[in-house]
């Protein structure tokens, strides 16, 4: 008989938490003004809002914390986190900051002005944020099937060619600083985009000058699913494919919080020497000096060793298959999710799931309120709210999808509470028919609502 699978580690020390009741989190939700960012974690009993910084270190990352070199300039730490991103991304500069978005500021800083487009997959929210706030344009290049849930295409966050083309000859070189590729595409459903979609963005590109970044937050589990799905790579190790991986653009950003295994940080790797002296200049702004900025230094070493734990494919293939037990279930239960199932969350289709909300009530913000009323369990938005207004119309930009995400924390849950909340969204679905209002917003911020918003019952 074939021994099952089993993690490669054992657990060390645990944190409690509590049940509560139906009427407690009704309360709460209201008290939160139906917006889960406002709970506070003790009303939380299994916390999916998101994988960012939320994830358990390992003993060697714990240990790495008491070797931390304070230093303000030059510290030991730096240079270990240095080397790390060197091996991996081969980029040689390296830029600390305390977390992606903060990486996205100094970076758009430099690259983005007003007027400029900037195209990729599925820009994320901060991304988009940035962009948007320098008053430039973000413009979606994504390949058709990543908005076909049951479409089992395996590399949903592929850039279209023919899409991206197109902006290269509508707008001049010099109003598009690069083109953005996002990896894992969150946006589109935790998607992963192949090496070869890569390569062809990058011929493409460079025939209209036009350079390439990374938004690289979850780059590991992008390629487990190449080394995974793409042929001719299986044989390969998730290092060497991350390398070829970069060799591809100039430069990126990263959320440590994710792919890093740490609960802080982030950074700008890059080979462009003007880039990064004129980013310099940004982070001793915005972040602090250029070899710590913003992150001190035992959380350098602490993220230096889970880089390297990350890109080993043992623990991947604990970290993923755990995501698809959970999305096995929901198919189990017959609950529309985004297929193939993604790197770090599964994606629930709140417009299948909830026929009967209009788009204008927020349909997957009342499942993801439904779920918690269930079970105590947070998830979020990925859907009207977090698309955000226009900014010349200042009318709803309404996506493709109105998903409901559950990203799943890195080695911070068993199976048995994926099957808790498979479960409780089974146990929503069975009364979908009797959920039939959804959400007004009472305020929201001029951007990036969903962080803020106010709602009340429709």
């Amino acid at each position: 008989m074939q021994l099952p699978y089993a993690e490669p580690y054992r657990i060390k020390m645990v944190e409690e938490i509590r049940q509560s009741t139906r009427e407690q989190r009704e309360q709460w939700l209201k008290d939160a003004s139906y917006n889960l960012f406002n709970l506070k974690s003790s009303q939380v009993f299994i916390d999916l809002l998101t994988d960012s910084g939320t994830g358990a270190m390992s003993d060697k990352q714990w240990s790495a914390l008491m070797t931390g070199d304070e230093s303000y300039a030059g510290s030991r730490s730096f240079e270990q986190l240095q080397e790390t991103v060197q091996n991996i991304s081969g980029y040689k500069y390296l830029l600390p900051t305390h977390q992606g978005r903060a990486a996205e500021n100094v970076l758009f800083s430099v690259l983005v002005k007003e007027g400029d487009v900037i195209p990729g997959n599925s820009h994320f929210d901060t991304t988009k944020g940035h962009i948007e706030f320098r008053k430039a344009h973000a413009i979606d290049c994504t390949v058709g099937e990543a908005f076909d849930i049951e479409n089992l295409f395996p590399f949903k966050g592929n850039i279209d060619l023919e899409k991206l083309e197109n902006v290269y000859k509508t707008y001049p070189k010099e109003k598009i600083p690069f083109c953005l590729i996002t990896i894992t595409c969150n946006s589109s459903g935790g998607q992963p985009v192949s090496l070869e979609n890569m390569k062809a963005v990058k011929e493409l590109s460079d025939r209209y000058g036009i350079p390439i970044y990374f938004d690289s937050a979850r780059f590991v589990e992008n390629a487990y699913f190449i080394k995974k799905r793409e042929k001719g790579q299986e044989n390969r190790t998730i290092k060497e494919i991350c390398k070829e991986v970069f060799s591809y653009g100039v430069g990126m950003t990263m959320s440590s919080k994710k792919d890093g295994l740490v609960n802080i940080g982030g950074f700008i790797a890059l080979n462009d020497e003007n880039v990064f002296n004129i980013a310099s200049n940004f982070t001793i702004i915005y972040e602090g000096f250029i070899t710590y900025g913003g992150m001190a230094g035992r959380d350098m070493a602490a993220l230096a060793v889970g880089l390297n734990e990350a890109t080993e494919f043992e623990y991947l293939e604990s970290r993923i298959s755990q995501v698809e037990y959970l999305g096995n279930k929901l198919i189990e239960f017959g609950i529309p999710i985004q297929k193939p199932i993604g790197g770090h969350a599964v994606f629930i289709d709140s417009l299948k799931f909830l026929p009967n909300i209009p788009r204008e009530e927020y349909p997957a913000q009342t499942l993801a309120n439904e779920i918690y009323k269930e079970a105590g369990i947070r998830t979020v938005e990925i859907g009207t709210l977090l698309a955000d207004r226009d900014p010349q119309t200042r009318e709803n930009r309404y996506p493709k999808l109105e998903l409901v995400r559950l990203a799943i924390p890195r080695r911070t849950y068993t199976n048995n509470h994926m099957d808790y909340i498979a479960v409780a969204i089974k146990n929503v679905y069975d009364r979908r028919e009797e959920i039939l209002k959804g959400y007004n917003i009472t305020w929201e911020s001029e951007i990036l609502r969903h962080f803020t918003v106010k709602l009340e019952e429709a």
